[in-house]
Formats: C-alpha cells, sequence, structure tokens
C-alpha cells in the first residue's frame, strides 16, 4: 500500500512539472523608436515640433541679442558713467540675463510638454499593435530592445516585423 501511494504521488508531480513546463511565458522583443519613426504621422509631428521650437528659439534670440546690445553699450561707455548709474546699468544687465534664463527654462519646459502631446497618439497606437500581436503570437511579455541590451535574441521573438505589417508599415 505504502509502495502504491509513493508511485501515485511521483505520478502527480510528474504530472503539475510538466504542466509548469508548459505555462512559461514567451519573451519578444521589439525596437519600439525604429517603430514609432516608421509611421508616417512622426513627419508629421517632427515638422509641427521644428516650427513650434522655432517660435521658442526666436523669442530667446531676441532677448540674448538685447542682452548683447546693452552689455556691449555699456562696456563701451562704462568709463564715464557715474557709480549710480553704473549700479542702474549692471541690475539690468542681471535682469536680463535672468529673464533670459527662465524664458530658455520656460521654453524647454513648453517643448517637452508638446512633445508628449503630439506623440501620445503614435505611443498608444503603437502600444496597442504590439499588444495585439503579442496577443496573437502568445507572447506574455514584449521588451523594448532600444533600451535594453539584448545580448542574445532568437529572430522567431522580434515582433517588429509583425506589429509594422499590423500598422501597414512597409
Amino acid at each position: 500500500m505504502k509502495k502504491l501511494f509513493k508511485v501515485a504521488l511521483v505520478a502527480v508531480c510528474m504530472v503539475f512539472m510538466g504542466n509548469f513546463a508548459k505555462a512559461q511565458s514567451k519573451i519578444g522583443y521589439i525596437q519600439f523608436d525604429v517603430i514609432i519613426q516608421a509611421l508616417p504621422e512622426f513627419k508629421t509631428l517632427q515638422t509641427q515640433l521644428q516650427a513650434y521650437q522655432k517660435q521658442w528659439t526666436d523669442q530667446l534670440s531676441t532677448l540674448n541679442t538685447e542682452y548683447q546690445n546693452k552689455a556691449t553699450d555699456y562696456q563701451s561707455k562704462q568709463a564715464t558713467m557715474t557709480d549710480a548709474i553704473k549700479a542702474g546699468k549692471v541690475a539690468e544687465l542681471t535682469d536680463l540675463q535672468k529673464r533670459f534664463n527662465d524664458q530658455q527654462e520656460l521654453a524647454r519646459q513648453q517643448v517637452e510638454a508638446k512633445t508628449n502631446e503630439l506623440s501620445k497618439p503614435l505611443i498608444d497606437k503603437v502600444k496597442a499593435a504590439i499588444t495585439d500581436v503579442a496577443k496573437e503570437k502568445g507572447y506574455a511579455y514584449v521588451l523594448n530592445s532600444t533600451q535594453t541590451d539584448l545580448l542574445v535574441s532568437p529572430a522567431a521573438d522580434d515582433l517588429g516585423p509583425a506589429v509594422k505589417l499590423k500598422l501597414g508599415i512597409k
């Protein structure tokens, strides 16, 4: 009776081990940035961002030119100025420099926000396609290989071509 119990226990363990081996997850990878850049909408997004960045660049250039002109004027007339006028000019130059730095930081933040706003629909579209392809092919995990150094990866686990096909990209 004890032998029969042991044999049954071993058999049950083997069944569970077999099921565990079958349940292991498939892991795929994709070059997310390459897919995003291959989308036709990406060129439009880049054009819009460049136009937006140019607006900020023009504002910063104007402020910088104003600062440079006032600094040159101050340096050329410094010898003939009274101490009170010098102090006023230095304060004005310092204020201009601070305004330039503040404007530069604001421009960086605004361009970053605009980039996020414009790229969100593209990112969502690609993520949805990746999710669909992963489900169709039975992948539990998909890694972004542009952010992860994959030292060894079989070509069969590259979901890039399937995602491009799903998105209609050549």
